[in-house]
């Protein structure tokens, strides 16, 4: 942590102000499931899509009561798509996506022992081949889940409402512009999404 700040600081002067300003940032890893539960991290994944924390919460919680503990890829397939929807409160289109991973889990498709194996670009790959999984899905699974320290989250509209303002753009910056911004942010693109992320609290600490 202490070397990508001090990397930050040294390639980026907004991002040197904003390291002063919040510093040291406190682990992201609280609550979520453990390094090794790549399944259960895209089952949260994929519910907390589009949702509040509360609401994402609420449903999660009725999974597990469902079925007594986190499902297997085994069971959500067994299990009545429509009965689960009214169970859980989920949408139609989200029990799709979770039956999608299962499927891909159970076929071999969706390697999940080995994905911390693999190079971002191959991680990503493998993940959006799953229906309801998307590249922004995926950026927050490397970051938070395999916690990758080099990811940049082109697709988050924080990130990028973080960077349009500041850094005094006239407009939200699209992904090229990012890319080229964040080049000597590398190799902790990661930490400098989080200070960004962080900016739009505006609440130092």
């Amino acid at each position: 942590m202490r070397r990508a700040m001090s990397h930050l600081s040294s390639a980026d002067p907004v991002l040197e102000g904003l390291i002063a300003m919040y510093g040291e940032l406190p682990s992201e890893s609280k609550g979520r499931p453990s390094k090794d539960d790549h399944y259960g991290a895209l089952l949260r994944s994929i519910i907390n899509q589009q949702l509040s924390i509360s609401a994402a919460r609420a449903i999660y919680t009725r999974l597990l009561e469902r079925y007594d503990g986190q499902p297997t890829p085994a069971l959500l397939l067994a299990d009545d798509p429509v009965k689960l929807q009214a169970a859980a409160g989920l949408s139609r289109a989200k029990v799709g996506f979770l039956r999608s991973l299962a499927e891909h889990v159970l076929s071999g498709e969706l390697e999940l022992e080995r994905l911390h194996e693999l190079p971002d670009d191959r991680v990503i790959a493998e993940l959006v081949a799953v229906k309801g999984i998307g590249e922004w899905t995926a950026h927050m699974f490397l970051m938070f889940h395999l916690e990758r320290p080099d990811v940049l989250a082109v697709g988050d509209l924080g990130v990028r409402r973080a960077i349009e303002r500041a850094y005094g753009l006239q407009q939200i910056p699209d992904p090229g512009l990012m890319e080229q911004m964040a080049e000597p942010w590398r190799p902790y693109r990661t930490l400098a999404c989080r200070y960004l992320w962080r900016s739009l609290e505006n609440e130092p600490q």
